[in-house]
Protein backbone atom coordinates (compact mmCIF):
# COMPACT_ATOMS: atom_id res chain seq x y z
CA UNK A 1 0.00 0.00 0.00
CA UNK A 2 1.03 3.57 -0.57
CA UNK A 3 3.54 4.92 2.18
CA UNK A 4 2.22 4.73 5.78
CA UNK A 5 -0.94 3.19 5.11
CA UNK A 6 -1.18 -0.36 5.46
CA UNK A 7 -5.08 -0.27 4.70
CA UNK A 8 -7.13 1.23 2.50
CA UNK A 9 -9.54 4.47 3.13
CA UNK A 10 -12.60 4.18 4.88
CA UNK A 11 -14.39 6.79 3.42
CA UNK A 12 -14.00 9.93 1.08
CA UNK A 13 -13.43 12.35 4.18
CA UNK A 14 -10.86 9.51 5.78
CA UNK A 15 -9.09 10.05 2.03
CA UNK A 16 -9.24 14.08 2.20
CA UNK A 17 -7.12 13.78 5.19
CA UNK A 18 -4.31 11.30 4.10
CA UNK A 19 -4.32 14.43 1.30
CA UNK A 20 -4.13 16.78 3.32
CA UNK A 21 -1.14 15.17 4.67
CA UNK A 22 -0.05 14.86 2.14
CA UNK A 23 0.48 19.10 1.45
CA UNK A 24 -1.83 18.23 -1.82
CA UNK A 25 -4.83 20.03 -0.40
CA UNK A 26 -6.15 23.47 -0.30
CA UNK A 27 -8.91 24.60 1.48
CA UNK A 28 -11.02 27.40 0.10
CA UNK A 29 -13.14 29.24 2.91
CA UNK A 30 -15.80 30.78 0.60
CA UNK A 31 -16.85 30.37 -2.62
CA UNK A 32 -19.83 31.04 -4.87
CA UNK A 33 -21.46 27.78 -6.46
CA UNK A 34 -22.65 29.91 -9.35
CA UNK A 35 -19.85 30.07 -11.73
CA UNK A 36 -17.03 31.37 -9.32
CA UNK A 37 -16.15 27.73 -8.24
CA UNK A 38 -16.23 26.51 -11.49
CA UNK A 39 -14.09 29.09 -12.42
CA UNK A 40 -11.28 28.49 -9.49
CA UNK A 41 -11.37 24.83 -10.43
CA UNK A 42 -10.52 25.99 -14.03
CA UNK A 43 -7.73 28.21 -13.05
CA UNK A 44 -5.93 25.78 -11.08
CA UNK A 45 -6.57 23.04 -13.39
CA UNK A 46 -5.13 25.13 -15.95
CA UNK A 47 -2.10 26.64 -13.85
CA UNK A 48 -1.02 23.53 -12.63
CA UNK A 49 -1.68 20.90 -14.65
CA UNK A 50 -0.90 17.69 -13.38
CA UNK A 51 0.65 18.98 -10.09
CA UNK A 52 -2.03 20.99 -8.96
CA UNK A 53 -3.52 20.67 -5.88
CA UNK A 54 -7.14 19.05 -4.73
CA UNK A 55 -9.59 21.96 -3.13
CA UNK A 56 -11.65 21.23 -0.75
CA UNK A 57 -14.95 24.08 -0.39
CA UNK A 58 -15.34 24.57 3.10
CA UNK A 59 -17.97 26.72 2.83
CA UNK A 60 -20.52 27.66 -0.21
CA UNK A 61 -22.17 31.22 -0.70
CA UNK A 62 -26.11 31.23 0.72
CA UNK A 63 -25.87 28.22 1.86
CA UNK A 64 -26.98 27.41 5.75
CA UNK A 65 -26.63 23.62 5.37
CA UNK A 66 -23.30 23.03 5.59
CA UNK A 67 -22.06 21.53 2.22
CA UNK A 68 -19.19 21.21 1.07
CA UNK A 69 -17.50 20.75 -2.39
CA UNK A 70 -14.21 18.59 -3.66
CA UNK A 71 -12.20 18.89 -6.40
CA UNK A 72 -9.40 16.92 -7.85
CA UNK A 73 -9.25 14.07 -5.21
CA UNK A 74 -7.42 12.38 -7.81
CA UNK A 75 -5.81 14.18 -10.16
CA UNK A 76 -2.69 13.90 -9.69
CA UNK A 77 0.20 11.30 -9.41
CA UNK A 78 0.44 11.02 -5.91
CA UNK A 79 -3.15 11.45 -5.05
CA UNK A 80 -4.35 8.74 -7.84
CA UNK A 81 -1.50 6.01 -6.23
CA UNK A 82 -2.78 7.68 -2.85
CA UNK A 83 -6.57 6.51 -3.34
CA UNK A 84 -5.88 2.70 -5.38
CA UNK A 85 -2.62 2.10 -2.50
CA UNK A 86 -0.16 2.54 -5.10
CA UNK A 87 3.79 2.76 -4.67
CA UNK A 88 4.77 6.61 -5.04
CA UNK A 89 5.13 7.64 -8.70
CA UNK A 90 8.17 9.39 -10.70
CA UNK A 91 7.00 9.30 -13.76
CA UNK A 92 2.97 9.15 -15.20
CA UNK A 93 4.24 5.28 -16.41
CA UNK A 94 4.55 4.53 -12.88
CA UNK A 95 0.88 4.72 -12.05
CA UNK A 96 0.01 2.80 -15.50
CA UNK A 97 2.48 0.26 -14.45
CA UNK A 98 0.89 -0.23 -11.20
CA UNK A 99 -2.70 -0.49 -12.22
CA UNK A 100 -1.25 -3.37 -15.14
CA UNK A 101 0.74 -4.64 -11.96
CA UNK A 102 -2.90 -4.79 -10.15
CA UNK A 103 -4.97 -6.25 -12.98
CA UNK A 104 -2.50 -9.42 -12.81
CA UNK A 105 -4.15 -10.49 -9.67
CA UNK A 106 -6.87 -8.48 -9.73
CA UNK A 107 -10.08 -10.14 -8.83
CA UNK A 108 -13.61 -8.67 -8.16
CA UNK A 109 -14.91 -8.49 -4.95
CA UNK A 110 -18.83 -8.57 -4.29
CA UNK A 111 -19.75 -5.87 -2.11
CA UNK A 112 -20.84 -6.13 1.38
CA UNK A 113 -24.16 -5.13 3.12
CA UNK A 114 -24.65 -3.75 6.15
CA UNK A 115 -27.76 -2.30 7.85
CA UNK A 116 -26.50 0.69 8.10
CA UNK A 117 -23.86 3.38 7.57
CA UNK A 118 -23.23 7.24 7.34
CA UNK A 119 -25.04 7.84 4.65
CA UNK A 120 -28.33 7.23 6.72
CA UNK A 121 -27.79 9.97 8.97
CA UNK A 122 -30.82 11.97 7.48
CA UNK A 123 -33.46 10.55 4.88
CA UNK A 124 -35.99 12.76 3.10
CA UNK A 125 -39.05 11.43 2.04
CA UNK A 126 -41.78 12.85 -0.19
CA UNK A 127 -42.70 16.20 0.77
CA UNK A 128 -39.59 16.90 2.74
CA UNK A 129 -37.04 17.30 -0.74
CA UNK A 130 -35.71 19.82 -2.31
CA UNK A 131 -33.36 20.12 -4.80
CA UNK A 132 -33.19 23.71 -5.62
CA UNK A 133 -32.29 24.19 -2.12
CA UNK A 134 -28.98 22.52 -2.65
CA UNK A 135 -25.91 24.33 -3.74
CA UNK A 136 -25.40 22.67 -6.64
CA UNK A 137 -22.92 24.35 -8.79
CA UNK A 138 -23.39 26.02 -12.09
CA UNK A 139 -20.22 25.63 -13.49
CA UNK A 140 -19.87 27.33 -17.49
CA UNK A 141 -21.81 30.09 -18.03
CA UNK A 142 -23.14 29.00 -20.87
CA UNK A 143 -24.84 25.77 -18.94
CA UNK A 144 -28.23 25.22 -19.37
CA UNK A 145 -28.71 24.55 -15.11
CA UNK A 146 -26.64 23.49 -12.35
CA UNK A 147 -25.80 20.30 -11.86
CA UNK A 148 -26.28 18.01 -9.05
CA UNK A 149 -23.99 15.02 -10.49
CA UNK A 150 -20.91 15.44 -12.54
CA UNK A 151 -18.72 13.19 -10.24
CA UNK A 152 -21.62 11.30 -9.59
CA UNK A 153 -22.72 7.57 -9.60
CA UNK A 154 -25.38 6.10 -11.50
CA UNK A 155 -26.73 3.47 -9.84
CA UNK A 156 -29.06 1.12 -11.82
CA UNK A 157 -29.97 -2.89 -12.01
CA UNK A 158 -30.61 -4.62 -15.18
CA UNK A 159 -34.24 -6.23 -15.14
CA UNK A 160 -33.00 -9.16 -16.91
CA UNK A 161 -29.98 -10.86 -15.04
CA UNK A 162 -29.85 -8.63 -11.97
CA UNK A 163 -26.33 -7.22 -12.09
CA UNK A 164 -25.63 -3.69 -10.53
CA UNK A 165 -24.47 -1.44 -13.20
CA UNK A 166 -22.41 1.96 -11.87
CA UNK A 167 -22.17 4.84 -14.65
CA UNK A 168 -21.28 8.28 -14.56
CA UNK A 169 -24.33 11.11 -16.39
CA UNK A 170 -24.41 13.88 -15.65
CA UNK A 171 -27.39 15.37 -13.92
CA UNK A 172 -28.87 18.85 -13.75
CA UNK A 173 -31.18 19.83 -11.37
CA UNK A 174 -34.85 20.01 -12.96
CA UNK A 175 -37.01 21.61 -9.79
CA UNK A 176 -37.77 20.14 -5.90
CA UNK A 177 -38.05 16.88 -6.47
CA UNK A 178 -36.73 16.17 -10.41
CA UNK A 179 -33.32 15.95 -11.87
CA UNK A 180 -32.34 15.17 -15.53
CA UNK A 181 -30.15 12.40 -16.17
CA UNK A 182 -28.30 12.30 -19.93
CA UNK A 183 -27.01 9.37 -20.81
CA UNK A 184 -25.03 9.12 -24.11
CA UNK A 185 -26.18 6.27 -26.80
CA UNK A 186 -24.92 3.11 -26.42
CA UNK A 187 -23.36 3.84 -22.85
CA UNK A 188 -24.45 0.72 -20.45
CA UNK A 189 -26.52 2.63 -18.47
CA UNK A 190 -28.73 3.54 -20.91
CA UNK A 191 -29.20 -0.26 -22.14
CA UNK A 192 -30.17 -0.59 -19.23
CA UNK A 193 -32.84 1.98 -19.38
CA UNK A 194 -34.00 0.77 -22.67
CA UNK A 195 -35.15 -2.42 -20.73
CA UNK A 196 -36.84 -0.77 -18.74
CA UNK A 197 -38.86 1.49 -20.85
CA UNK A 198 -39.29 -1.51 -23.46
CA UNK A 199 -41.32 -3.39 -20.88
CA UNK A 200 -43.20 0.03 -20.08
CA UNK A 201 -42.02 0.05 -16.85
CA UNK A 202 -40.23 2.58 -14.85
CA UNK A 203 -36.28 2.59 -14.15
CA UNK A 204 -35.27 2.47 -10.59
CA UNK A 205 -32.22 4.82 -10.03
CA UNK A 206 -29.82 5.96 -7.63
CA UNK A 207 -27.37 8.89 -8.03
CA UNK A 208 -24.42 9.29 -5.64
CA UNK A 209 -23.43 12.85 -5.67
CA UNK A 210 -20.37 12.59 -3.04
CA UNK A 211 -18.77 9.53 -1.88
CA UNK A 212 -14.91 7.38 -2.13
CA UNK A 213 -13.07 8.35 -5.58
CA UNK A 214 -12.30 4.93 -6.11
CA UNK A 215 -15.81 3.91 -7.32
CA UNK A 216 -15.86 7.31 -9.78
CA UNK A 217 -13.12 5.64 -11.28
CA UNK A 218 -14.67 2.79 -11.74
CA UNK A 219 -17.67 4.22 -12.75
CA UNK A 220 -16.17 6.33 -15.77
CA UNK A 221 -14.66 4.11 -17.42
CA UNK A 222 -15.93 1.14 -20.01
CA UNK A 223 -15.84 -1.95 -18.04
CA UNK A 224 -17.33 -5.40 -19.92
CA UNK A 225 -21.16 -6.05 -19.18
CA UNK A 226 -22.12 -7.86 -16.45
CA UNK A 227 -19.44 -6.74 -14.54
CA UNK A 228 -20.70 -4.43 -11.36
CA UNK A 229 -18.54 -1.70 -10.90
CA UNK A 230 -19.06 -2.07 -6.95
CA UNK A 231 -17.05 -5.21 -7.64
CA UNK A 232 -14.19 -3.74 -9.94
CA UNK A 233 -13.58 -1.67 -6.91
CA UNK A 234 -14.13 -3.89 -4.74
CA UNK A 235 -11.00 -5.41 -6.03
CA UNK A 236 -8.49 -2.61 -6.26
CA UNK A 237 -9.41 -1.82 -2.41
CA UNK A 238 -8.66 -5.65 -1.74
CA UNK A 239 -12.14 -5.57 0.58
CA UNK A 240 -15.52 -5.36 -0.27
CA UNK A 241 -17.59 -1.94 -0.53
CA UNK A 242 -19.67 -1.83 2.28
CA UNK A 243 -23.46 -0.88 1.07
CA UNK A 244 -26.80 -0.27 2.40
CA UNK A 245 -30.01 -1.24 0.84
CA UNK A 246 -31.97 2.00 -0.23
CA UNK A 247 -35.44 2.13 0.96
CA UNK A 248 -37.68 2.03 -2.19
CA UNK A 249 -36.09 -0.21 -4.50
CA UNK A 250 -33.35 -1.99 -2.69
CA UNK A 251 -30.74 -0.56 -4.72
CA UNK A 252 -27.51 -0.98 -2.84
CA UNK A 253 -25.78 2.60 -2.20
CA UNK A 254 -22.17 2.99 -0.66
CA UNK A 255 -22.90 3.28 3.50
CA UNK A 256 -20.19 5.70 3.79
CA UNK A 257 -21.37 8.12 0.29
CA UNK A 258 -22.36 11.63 1.60
CA UNK A 259 -25.28 11.78 -0.26
CA UNK A 260 -27.55 10.36 -2.72
CA UNK A 261 -30.57 11.14 -3.98
CA UNK A 262 -33.19 7.53 -5.26
CA UNK A 263 -36.12 7.67 -7.55
CA UNK A 264 -37.20 6.59 -11.04
CA UNK A 265 -37.12 7.38 -14.77
CA UNK A 266 -40.36 6.90 -16.39
CA UNK A 267 -41.08 6.48 -19.91
CA UNK A 268 -42.10 9.16 -21.90
CA UNK A 269 -41.49 12.16 -19.08
CA UNK A 270 -38.70 14.05 -20.14
CA UNK A 271 -37.40 17.35 -20.09
CA UNK A 272 -35.16 20.43 -21.77
CA UNK A 273 -31.57 19.31 -20.74
CA UNK A 274 -28.29 21.50 -21.24
CA UNK A 275 -26.35 22.59 -22.90
CA UNK A 276 -23.31 21.56 -20.56
CA UNK A 277 -19.47 22.08 -20.63
CA UNK A 278 -18.08 18.53 -21.64
CA UNK A 279 -15.01 16.73 -21.24
CA UNK A 280 -14.10 17.35 -24.81
CA UNK A 281 -13.50 20.91 -23.43
CA UNK A 282 -17.02 22.25 -25.94
CA UNK A 283 -20.19 22.68 -25.04
CA UNK A 284 -20.89 19.26 -26.68
CA UNK A 285 -24.53 17.76 -26.90
CA UNK A 286 -27.05 21.08 -27.06
CA UNK A 287 -29.99 21.54 -25.51
CA UNK A 288 -32.59 18.44 -25.62
CA UNK A 289 -35.06 16.22 -24.12
CA UNK A 290 -33.64 14.32 -21.71
CA UNK A 291 -35.61 11.55 -19.22
CA UNK A 292 -36.31 13.39 -15.73
CA UNK A 293 -35.64 11.48 -12.35
CA UNK A 294 -38.60 11.54 -9.85
CA UNK A 295 -36.97 12.11 -6.60
CA UNK A 296 -38.69 10.46 -3.82
CA UNK A 297 -36.07 10.08 -1.57
CA UNK A 298 -32.67 11.96 -0.31
CA UNK A 299 -29.87 10.16 1.94
CA UNK A 300 -27.02 12.29 3.13
CA UNK A 301 -24.65 12.55 5.90
CA UNK A 302 -24.55 15.65 8.24
CA UNK A 303 -21.88 18.21 6.77
CA UNK A 304 -21.92 16.65 3.25
CA UNK A 305 -19.23 16.76 0.81
CA UNK A 306 -20.19 16.92 -2.77
CA UNK A 307 -17.63 16.10 -5.05
CA UNK A 308 -18.00 17.73 -8.32
CA UNK A 309 -15.88 17.05 -11.73
CA UNK A 310 -15.58 20.22 -14.24
CA UNK A 311 -15.35 19.31 -17.81
CA UNK A 312 -13.49 21.62 -19.19
CA UNK A 313 -10.68 22.76 -21.67
CA UNK A 314 -8.45 20.54 -21.04
CA UNK A 315 -7.06 19.54 -18.72
CA UNK A 316 -9.49 19.33 -16.31
CA UNK A 317 -9.73 18.68 -12.10
CA UNK A 318 -10.21 14.65 -13.26
CA UNK A 319 -8.13 14.62 -16.61
CA UNK A 320 -5.37 13.42 -15.38
CA UNK A 321 -6.18 10.53 -13.59
CA UNK A 322 -8.64 9.52 -16.48
CA UNK A 323 -5.47 9.29 -18.99
CA UNK A 324 -3.93 7.21 -16.24
CA UNK A 325 -7.20 4.49 -15.82
CA UNK A 326 -7.30 5.01 -19.42
CA UNK A 327 -3.86 4.02 -20.72
CA UNK A 328 -3.74 0.87 -18.18
CA UNK A 329 -6.84 -0.82 -19.52
CA UNK A 330 -5.69 -0.12 -23.33
CA UNK A 331 -2.23 -1.84 -22.80
CA UNK A 332 -3.97 -4.70 -20.59
CA UNK A 333 -6.70 -5.35 -23.40
CA UNK A 334 -4.36 -5.11 -26.25
CA UNK A 335 -1.83 -7.66 -24.60
CA UNK A 336 -4.54 -9.90 -24.31
CA UNK A 337 -5.66 -9.48 -27.27
CA UNK A 338 -2.42 -11.41 -28.28
CA UNK A 339 0.44 -8.43 -28.75
CA UNK A 340 4.13 -8.93 -27.94
CA UNK A 341 6.36 -5.87 -27.26
CA UNK A 342 4.10 -2.76 -25.66
CA UNK A 343 6.56 -0.48 -23.73
CA UNK A 344 3.91 1.83 -22.67
CA UNK A 345 0.51 3.67 -23.57
CA UNK A 346 -0.32 7.13 -22.34
CA UNK A 347 -3.86 8.71 -23.36
CA UNK A 348 -3.12 12.39 -23.49
CA UNK A 349 -5.21 15.02 -21.37
CA UNK A 350 -5.01 17.19 -24.62
CA UNK A 351 -7.14 14.46 -26.43
CA UNK A 352 -9.75 14.51 -23.23
CA UNK A 353 -8.14 10.90 -22.31
CA UNK A 354 -10.07 9.42 -25.35
CA UNK A 355 -8.83 10.70 -28.29
CA UNK A 356 -5.09 11.16 -28.61
CA UNK A 357 -3.58 7.20 -27.54
CA UNK A 358 -0.25 6.73 -27.80
CA UNK A 359 1.34 3.26 -28.19
CA UNK A 360 5.23 2.65 -27.95
CA UNK A 361 6.77 -1.31 -29.05
CA UNK A 362 9.59 -2.66 -29.38
CA UNK A 363 9.11 -3.58 -33.16
CA UNK A 364 9.80 -7.50 -33.71
CA UNK A 365 8.30 -8.12 -37.06
CA UNK A 366 6.59 -6.15 -40.50
CA UNK A 367 3.15 -4.92 -39.77
CA UNK A 368 3.20 -5.02 -35.89
CA UNK A 369 2.96 -1.33 -35.10
CA UNK A 370 -0.01 -1.57 -37.54
CA UNK A 371 -1.59 -3.66 -35.51
CA UNK A 372 -0.63 -2.51 -32.30
CA UNK A 373 -2.74 0.54 -34.00
CA UNK A 374 -5.78 -1.39 -34.75
CA UNK A 375 -5.74 -3.20 -31.49
CA UNK A 376 -5.88 0.05 -29.80
CA UNK A 377 -8.34 1.88 -31.93
CA UNK A 378 -10.77 -0.67 -31.29
CA UNK A 379 -10.34 -2.24 -27.76
CA UNK A 380 -13.35 -2.18 -25.45
CA UNK A 381 -11.51 0.72 -23.02
CA UNK A 382 -11.26 3.19 -26.29
CA UNK A 383 -14.04 2.33 -28.67
CA UNK A 384 -15.84 5.05 -27.35
CA UNK A 385 -15.13 8.67 -28.93
CA UNK A 386 -11.73 7.83 -29.91
CA UNK A 387 -9.69 9.84 -32.46
CA UNK A 388 -6.47 9.13 -32.93
CA UNK A 389 -4.18 6.40 -31.86
CA UNK A 390 -0.41 7.09 -32.78
CA UNK A 391 2.49 3.82 -32.12
CA UNK A 392 6.23 5.16 -32.09
CA UNK A 393 9.36 3.05 -31.48
CA UNK A 394 10.07 2.35 -27.78
CA UNK A 395 12.75 5.31 -27.60
CA UNK A 396 9.98 7.26 -27.77
CA UNK A 397 7.74 8.09 -24.76
CA UNK A 398 4.72 8.01 -24.89
CA UNK A 399 3.57 10.61 -22.03
CA UNK A 400 5.90 13.33 -23.51
CA UNK A 401 4.10 15.38 -26.53
CA UNK A 402 7.56 16.67 -27.98
CA UNK A 403 8.87 13.40 -28.57
CA UNK A 404 5.68 11.90 -30.27
CA UNK A 405 5.39 14.81 -32.30
CA UNK A 406 8.62 14.62 -33.64
CA UNK A 407 8.52 10.74 -34.09
CA UNK A 408 4.98 12.10 -36.51
CA UNK A 409 7.30 14.48 -38.15
CA UNK A 410 10.26 12.38 -39.43
CA UNK A 411 8.99 8.70 -38.95
CA UNK A 412 5.82 8.63 -40.57
CA UNK A 413 4.93 8.88 -44.31
CA UNK A 414 1.68 10.51 -44.66
CA UNK A 415 0.58 8.54 -47.73
CA UNK A 416 1.62 5.48 -46.70
CA UNK A 417 1.89 5.30 -42.54
CA UNK A 418 -1.77 7.24 -42.25
CA UNK A 419 -4.86 5.03 -42.66
CA UNK A 420 -8.70 5.70 -41.60
CA UNK A 421 -11.31 3.31 -40.01
CA UNK A 422 -15.40 4.45 -40.25
CA UNK A 423 -17.90 3.98 -38.70
CA UNK A 424 -16.46 3.97 -34.75
CA UNK A 425 -18.66 4.15 -32.15
CA UNK A 426 -19.17 8.12 -30.91
CA UNK A 427 -21.81 10.10 -29.72
CA UNK A 428 -23.41 13.56 -29.30
CA UNK A 429 -20.46 15.03 -27.22
CA UNK A 430 -18.39 14.75 -29.71
CA UNK A 431 -17.67 18.31 -30.79
CA UNK A 432 -16.86 17.18 -34.51
CA UNK A 433 -20.53 15.94 -35.33
CA UNK A 434 -24.06 16.91 -35.91
CA UNK A 435 -26.60 15.42 -33.51
CA UNK A 436 -27.85 12.94 -35.75
CA UNK A 437 -24.50 10.83 -36.02
CA UNK A 438 -23.59 8.96 -33.65
CA UNK A 439 -20.59 7.25 -34.90
CA UNK A 440 -17.01 8.72 -36.14
CA UNK A 441 -13.86 7.96 -37.65
CA UNK A 442 -9.81 7.31 -35.87
CA UNK A 443 -6.88 7.60 -37.63
CA UNK A 444 -4.31 5.32 -37.36
CA UNK A 445 -0.75 6.93 -37.62
CA UNK A 446 2.28 4.48 -37.56
CA UNK A 447 5.14 7.06 -36.64
CA UNK A 448 8.14 4.43 -36.73
CA UNK A 449 10.80 3.33 -38.53
CA UNK A 450 10.47 1.56 -41.13
CA UNK A 451 11.16 -2.25 -40.14
CA UNK A 452 14.09 -4.07 -41.57
CA UNK A 453 14.95 -0.91 -43.40
CA UNK A 454 18.05 0.89 -42.59
CA UNK A 455 17.31 4.63 -40.96
CA UNK A 456 19.38 7.14 -40.07
CA UNK A 457 20.75 7.15 -36.91
CA UNK A 458 19.17 9.72 -33.78
CA UNK A 459 21.65 12.77 -33.78
CA UNK A 460 22.53 12.72 -29.39
CA UNK A 461 24.35 11.68 -27.17
CA UNK A 462 24.78 7.88 -25.90
CA UNK A 463 23.30 7.64 -22.11
CA UNK A 464 26.53 6.65 -20.95
CA UNK A 465 28.53 10.07 -22.29
CA UNK A 466 24.88 11.93 -21.16
CA UNK A 467 25.70 10.74 -17.71
CA UNK A 468 29.16 10.87 -17.44
CA UNK A 469 28.70 14.93 -18.56
CA UNK A 470 26.03 15.76 -16.20
CA UNK A 471 28.20 14.56 -13.36
CA UNK A 472 30.92 16.65 -14.42
CA UNK A 473 29.10 19.74 -14.64
CA UNK A 474 26.16 19.00 -11.87
CA UNK A 475 26.36 22.13 -10.47
CA UNK A 476 25.93 24.56 -13.47
CA UNK A 477 23.13 22.37 -14.74
CA UNK A 478 21.32 22.85 -11.32
CA UNK A 479 21.65 26.26 -11.57
CA UNK A 480 19.77 26.10 -14.90
CA UNK A 481 16.10 26.87 -14.94
CA UNK A 482 13.94 24.08 -15.44
CA UNK A 483 10.62 23.68 -18.40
Amino acid sequence: MYNDYPKPHEDLRELVDRIDKLGQLVRVPEADPDLELGTLIELVAHRGGEGAPALLFEKLTGDGKGFRVLSGATNSAQRLALTMGFPRPDHPLDAVNSYRERMQTHKPIPPSEVDSGPVLENVLREGEIDLTAIPAPRLHELDGGRYLGTDDLVVMQDPDDGWVNIGTYRSMVQGPDRTGLWISPGKQGRQIREKYFAQGKPCPVLISCGHDPLLFLASGNELRWGLSEYDYAGGHRGAPIEVVRSELYGLPMPAAAEFVIEGELHPGETAPEGPFGEFTGYYAGGRSEQPVVRVRRVYHRDNPILTVASPIRPPSNFSYSKCVMKAGMVWDEIERAGLSGVQGVWCHEAGAARMFTVVSIKQAYAGHAKQAALLAASCQSSSYLGRFVVVVDDDIDPTNTFDVLWAMSTRCDPAQDIDLIRGTWSGPLDPRLDRATTTNSRALITAVRPFGRDFPAVAEASPELRDRVAAKFAELLDRLPTS
